[in-house]
Order: C-alpha cells, then structure tokens, then sequence
C-alpha cells in the first residue's frame, strides 16, 4: 500500500518540514516529514508567586465586600463565643448573605477575567493575564465563570490543584485545564484592544 494520500499523524495540526525528497524517474517520492506544530501561546507563563499575591489581593477586596453585605444583614461571617473559657468558631451567613457574596465573586471573575484585559484587579496589581489555551484571546464571562467554579476543584485535596502549576510544564492548575486557560505575564502578552 503506498503512503501517498495517508493521513498525517494525530494529535491536532502538523505541518511538513519540508518538501519531499526528489526522486529518480519510476520511484514513488518519499513521503513529507511531519513534525508537530506548537499549540496555543508559546511564551513565557506566570509564576507561582505573582499569582499566590494576585489571589491575596483579590481574596482582600472581595473579603471587604463580603464584609459589607454581612453588616447589611445585620450578621458576622465569623463569631468567637466563649464557653467555659473554650473558644470556638461559628461561621454565620444568612441564606441571602451568601447567595450575594457568590453572586459578587462570580460577577467579578467572570468580568475580569473574561473581559478583554483577562486580568482582576490582583491580576492587573501583579502585571498578569488569563488567556485562552489555543489562540491566546480572552475567554469570555461563561469561561471565567467555568474557571471561577473550577477553583474549588483545585481547593478540595489540599490545594494540590492550585500546587500541580509548580510542575506541569505550561503551568496550568487544575482550574486552567478544566477551563483551557493560561495565565501569563501582560508584558509578554499585551492586551490588544
């Protein structure tokens, strides 16, 4: 069976490193070498330690906000009762409190994030993005919403989705590969308008 009109190899797009070989008259050509073409961004990817300060940032807004809606309802988030001089901790919130507080991170993830600049204000403090995997483009509120959610995947065994960015080789935690994101730095990747 000759090789002439085989499919290329799976695996997403390849490309030809160069043309075929050239042939006596009566062989059949040598068929193209195809080599794996790079998907998505290929430049460098934001560390661990401005995306750590860039949570912190926006954990502390959204923390304030969080604070002003439980005062409005008239309740602590968190309350120390003393007991026979034990102390322990009560997380209170009513059930419109709380609906509000999700209501407001899923609104700020997902405008920021997937809003043109792909940054939230921790994002944008810390000089980084998130772009889409493939084409390097912002993804867009329903995938900043996807990723939002997805962050408490990457919470829920003792944040080793939020650690698996320290080894995986385009940095992604588990959130970034559920929602096919990167997160890299502004300067490598500016935001075009």
């Amino acid at each position: 069976m000759s090789d002439q009109g085989a499919a290329p190899p799976p695996g997403g797009p390849i490309q030809p490193t160069g043309p075929a070989q050239p042939t006596q008259p009566g062989q059949t050509p040598a068929p193209p070498v195809y080599q794996q073409a790079p998907k998505g961004p290929s430049g460098p990817r934001a560390g661990f330690w401005k995306r750590f300060v860039a949570a912190i940032i926006d954990g502390v807004l959204l923390g304030i906000v969080n604070a002003g809606i439980s005062a409005a309802f008239g309740q602590s988030l968190v309350t120390t009762t003393h007991t026979n001089g034990t102390s322990s901790v009560h997380i209170q919130a009513t059930g419109i409190a709380f609906i509000l507080e999700i209501a407001i991170a899923v609104a700020y993830f997902g405008y920021f994030e997937g809003g043109s600049t792909g940054a939230t204000l921790g994002k944008k403090a810390m000089g980084i993005r998130v772009i889409d995997f493939s084409s390097g483009a912002p993804i867009g509120f329903g995938r900043a919403v996807l990723r939002y959610f997805a962050r408490f995947l990457s919470a829920v065994v003792c944040l080793l989705g939020y650690l698996w960015m320290l080894w995986d080789k385009e940095k992604q935690t588990w959130h970034d590969k559920i929602s096919t994101t990167l997160v890299v730095p502004t300067d490598a990747y500016p935001v075009t308008t």
